[in-house]
């Protein structure tokens, strides 16, 4: 009987049961439809990724009718608000290249999905759709429809426990069980102890060896197999080729061996090499667990956030202090860190940060607002319907809206080194098979399979992502928190260094100030305070804590112009706080100060004249910096300070005033047309567009919650003085990763001499194979430390 393979799915096919369909083979009408919608929406390209890439789809007639329930979707959805709404389904069948470019395509697909992000790791698949048009349930069955059925358990969205694959664990144990008793029974051959009983039973014990061996070699060391096959399969040499090609060969000479009675073949050798290579397997896996927990767990924003107490007096704690029923104050530009229900009359909130839109949603009193929304106008406050999750911050942190266009060269070296690896050791290995073949076939096949395990690129594929790993947490807990590993690299380019003022190279918590102007009333004092205590601009923050308390106000109107002040309406009385220009005062001739004007009613008050506090080693920072670096000084403010700011700082420092946020964000632009890598440091409120457009941006963290989505970096304001000691650290991990690269393909042409002399057994290659995982893991890791404590 003919058979054909379905053009769709792959599957082997009879000419009697084959579907035709466009001059194309199917096994069922099930691939035949995903075909036919793929080619309706223009999407056949799909197949040019890899050669059938798709699983057959399945009957899911009501299977998810439980989507219906809204009370269920809400259970499942990570976000829900006006027009959209996100999910995180779990997709099994993902395998392949082909498989992501789909679905990361849904939109194409389905009108109402607007993006879709796949996170190959994980399986997962991130959906940002629109409610109204399309359904959880139908995208469900869209995804089931193409072969990529979700897997949906409701336990595990309730209990947050996930299913654990503990797959690798049993082969391990497998391996290790048959390896130990063949190792026993093979002693007597070892030895050639001449005893009658051995003698008579030596065949039985050879085929129980042989029997032994099976479930290692077929079970065990599957994975090598199914991983081989598929990269043949899709026309890329992968290093699991050679792996499993050694396997099968010492498999086949043992067999052979036994068959023909010359020997008890290498199944001890075999079995060990499966059990090492598993080993080192699960080391490789336990490592980038690892590096997954530092991440999730030790990578925290170092934001805090007002909590009302029982006495309605305010305290500033660390978001992970809060728990469920604590009352939050949320003040302009504020990030909302966990999910609550809002107790004010009106909010309007800006949900960017989670879906990329920039347009605020209103809310009224109890109403649900999400984490990750940003206040936009008058203070807020809210009740908190469960802990913070930071690990869903740094996910929406690191949300791929955001990121920025970074040449990710240490992965380029890994792939570029992978894709000649394979190929290059296979003709090691069968030139050095050929040699010896003519001397001595023992060694021959020794040689042949020794050369395939002991070059394993295990270790070079660890040293960059394990180096930059290493390397993150060691900032988290300095305190210097990194959006990702990739910024680490672009930290080691950066050659020119922009520095705000108020907020950054200031500090919030220190200033003197002093007020000329008309006498406040106490209705007046008390209207000011009201108005300041909605802001989280530097300024604000300082003149709230200056002034003395009093009773609160409820505030109407609440409006915040970026680069000019605060205008606001309590009870009809309209108030301005800003600039000179923004309440129609005239600049004055004399000498020029930071200020903040007040007006009131449009009768012109006074002006608070803020003597700024320079952060704790600015002087000795910038001094340090200047050496490697250009250092520039934008300000929004006038030009008061440049004489004070010109005795601390390096003479080269360039400083320029009455800088707008629009003129920032060109000013950096301008620089990168000049060729300069930038790096600008913010408070991450007026600063937004310039964090954006530079090439590493950095907000500056005092103790509020506030800052750029577009920042690449936040950094504990207690920690600026150390931000030369960053910058040098990343450097050094980049000569890390080198020198890593370096020792590993050392230790492969060392392995390779030993192994094509035949000096090298396959045995002892398995076991050096994860022993060189660990020494370079061990390597970048005591290297990174060093530098970490060395450098100052």
């Amino acid at each position: 009987m003919e058979e054909k393979s379905c053009f769709h799915c792959g599957l082997g096919v009879i000419k009697e049961d084959q579907i035709v369909f466009d001059e194309k083979v199917f096994c069922c009408n099930g691939c035949k439809t995903v075909y036919e919608i793929f080619s309706l929406n223009d999407m056949t390209c799909y197949y040019d990724f890899e050669k059938s890439p798709g699983a057959t789809p399945i009957d899911i007639s009501g299977k998810y009718d439980f989507l219906d329930n809204e009370s269920i979707v809400s259970k499942l959805l990570e976000f829900q608000e006006d027009k959209t709404a996100i999910v995180s389904l779990n997709i099994p069948h993902i395998h392949c290249s082909s498989c992501i470019w789909i679905l990361e395509n849904l939109q194409k697909l389905q009108k109402g999905i607007s993006i879709s992000q796949v996170n190959f790791p994980e399986k997962k698949v991130r959906i940002t759709y629109n409610p109204d048009v399309v359904s959880l349930k139908t995208i469900v069955h869209l995804l089931s429809s193409i072969g990529y059925e979700p897997y949906i358990s409701l336990e595990n969205y309730e209990t947050g426990k996930n299913n654990v694959d503990r797959s690798l664990t049993y082969k391990l144990g497998l391996a290790f069980f048959c390896f130990g008793n063949i190792m026993l029974l093979s002693f007597p051959e070892y030895f050639e102890v001449k005893e009658y009983w051995l003698d008579n039973y030596r065949p039985f014990f050879r085929w129980l060896i042989f029997a032994l061996s099976l479930p290692s070699f077929l079970y065990s060391a599957s994975g090598y197999y199914v991983s081989a096959y598929k990269s043949i399969k899709s026309g890329m040499l992968n290093i699991d080729i050679p792996i499993a090609l050694g396997i099968i060969i010492f498999f086949v000479r043992s067999t052979f061996d036994i068959v023909m009675n010359y020997g008890s073949g290498f199944f001890d050798s075999l079995t060990g090499l499966i059990f090492f290579m598993l080993l080192g397997k699960m080391f490789q896996i336990k490592t980038y667990s690892f590096l997954s927990f530092e991440r999730d767990f030790k990578s925290y924003f170092p934001i805090a956030i007002t909590r009302i107490k029982s006495d309605t007096s305010e305290e500033s704690v660390p978001i992970y202090d809060i728990e469920k029923g604590n009352r939050l104050l949320i003040r302009n530009q504020e990030l909302i860190p966990v999910d609550g229900i809002l107790i004010s009359d009106k909010a309007e909130i800006d949900y960017s940060f989670v879906t990329g839109e920039a347009i605020p949603i209103t809310k009224k009193s109890g109403d649900k607002v999400f984490a990750g929304g940003k206040q936009i106008g008058k203070v807020i406050e809210m009740e908190v319907l469960h802990s913070v999750s930071q690990s869903y911050l740094t996910q929406l942190w690191s949300n791929d809206v955001f990121q920025k266009n970074v040449e990710q060269r240490h992965k380029s070296i890994t792939d570029k080194i992978s894709r000649y690896f394979t190929p290059i050791l296979l003709l090691i290995a069968f030139s050095g098979f050929g040699y010896w073949i003519f001397i001595d076939s023992n060694t021959a096949f020794n040689v042949f399979t020794a050369v395939l395990i002991v070059a394993c690129p295990c270790a070079l594929a660890l040293t960059a992502p394990f180096t930059m790993g290493n390397v993150l947490r060691i900032l988290g807990k300095k305190k210097f928190y990194l959006k990702n590993a990739l910024v680490i690299e672009q930290l080691a380019k950066v050659d020119t260094i922009v520095f705000d003022k108020t907020g950054t190279i200031t500090t919030n918590k220190k200033s003197n100030i002093s007020y000329e102007g008309k006498a406040f009333s106490e209705e007046n004092l008390v209207i000011l305070k009201s108005v300041l205590r909605a802001s989280n601009h530097p300024l604000s923050r300082m003149l709230y804590d200056f002034l003395p308390e009093t009773k609160r106000l409820k505030i109407n109107d609440f409006q915040e112009i970026t680069g000019k002040g605060i205008q606001a309406n309590i009870d009809g009385i309209k108030v301005q706080v800003g600039s000179a220009d923004f309440v129609g005062k005239s600049k004055e001739n004399s000498i020029q100060q930071t200020t903040v004007h007040i007006k009131i009613n449009d009768v012109y008050f006074g002006k608070y004249i803020f003597n700024n506090q320079y952060r704790e080693g600015l002087e000795e920072l910038f001094r340090n910096l200047s050496i490697n670096y250009q250092i520039k000084v934008l300000s929004g403010d006038n030009e008061g300070e440049r004489e004070t700011l010109s005795s601390i700082l390096p003479k080269e420092t360039e400083l320029i005033f009455n800088q707008k946020p629009e003129q920032k964000l060109e000013f950096i632009k301008k620089l990168q047309q000049e060729g300069k890598n930038v790096m600008m440091v913010g408070d991450g409120l007026n600063d937004a567009g310039a964090l954006a457009q530079s090439n590493i941006g950095i907000s500056i963290s005092e103790n509020v919650n506030v800052f750029s989505p577009a920042c690449d970096a936040i950094l504990d304001a207690n920690e600026f003085k150390k931000l030369n000691y960053f910058l040098k650290l990343s450097k050094k991990a980049i000569t890390t990763i080198k020198m890593s690269f370096a020792l590993s393909l050392l230790y492969n042409v060392v392995g390779l001499s030993f192994a094509i002399t035949g000096n090298l057994m396959p045995l002892v290659a398995a076991i050096i194979m994860p022993l060189s995982t660990v020494t370079i893991v061990s390597f970048v890791t005591v290297m990174s430390n060093f530098y970490a404590r060395s450098l100052k």
